[in-house]
């Protein structure tokens, strides 16, 4: 089982990749009717799908880390952000915080990290995922995709994939009730037969919930949230 990206609902799905691609210095491709960021040594790709707007009520999100290589290099980043249509975001970061929240052209949450973080050292551009979850979840995310758990303490759980690069990482019991469908989803791809691949997500404590008309199953993990998986 390989994660192939992030996917995000996008109302203009275009729009978006062009942001991240100019943030990250990657080429966008059409992929299923959505763009899709590619990531290359370990980096997740992103992917941005056509969406309807979001429905009323909570939802779960995840964000994502930057990484900086110095103080210039997180102000450069923050810049390049800004002018591509990005924005700053108030979420109750405190003053003496170091690193700077911001939102990409569709209020999607993302930070871009002081430099010297010891826990994203070496992973690349895109050093994390952040998801809220328990630590079920993490463990769940381990055993599907083989990647070790490179942090497991109270109740925070992250993984890596053996190669390196961006990390995954729930920071604990999930704060709101899930209601709608999340915005933003794992979209995988079975490396060998997709019904096996499924059936084993399954005894791990997936669900499976619907097959899509390009035969991709919609499934979710333990905690309820959505993920894709392709067959290869």
């Amino acid at each position: 089982m390989r994660l192939l990206a992030v996917t995000f609902d996008a109302q203009d799905p275009a729009r978006l990749a062009r942001f991240w691609a100019g943030l990250l210095g990657r080429a966008a491709v059409e992929d299923r009717g959505g763009v899709l960021l590619p990531g290359e040594g370990g980096q997740l790709g992103l992917r941005f799908s056509p969406a309807p707007p979001v429905e009323a009520g909570p939802s779960r999100h995840l964000h994502l880390h930057l990484t900086s290589a110095s103080l210039t290099d997180q102000q450069d980043t923050v810049e390049t952000a800004l002018k591509l249509g990005g924005s700053h975001l108030d979420v109750g970061q405190l003053p003496e915080e170091e690193h700077v929240v911001l939102g990409d052209p569709e209020g999607n949450a993302f930070c871009v990290i002081e430099p010297g973080n010891s826990f994203l050292a070496g992973c690349g551009p895109l050093g994390e995922v952040a998801c809220d979850g328990p630590r079920e979840v993490g463990v769940f995310w381990s055993q599907a995709l083989s990647w070790p758990l490179v942090w497991d303490q109270n109740q925070e759980t992250a993984i890596q994939s053996p190669r390196g690069g961006t990390k995954v990482a729930w920071g604990g019991p999930t704060v709101a009730p899930k209601r709608t469908r999340n915005r933003q989803c794992f979209d995988l791809i079975a490396e060998g037969d997709q019904q096996a691949q499924i059936d084993r997500l399954v005894t791990l404590g997936a669900a499976a919930l619907e097959t899509e008309d390009d035969g991709v199953v919609l499934m979710a993990d333990p905690d309820g949230n959505e993920f894709r998986v392709r067959g290869h």
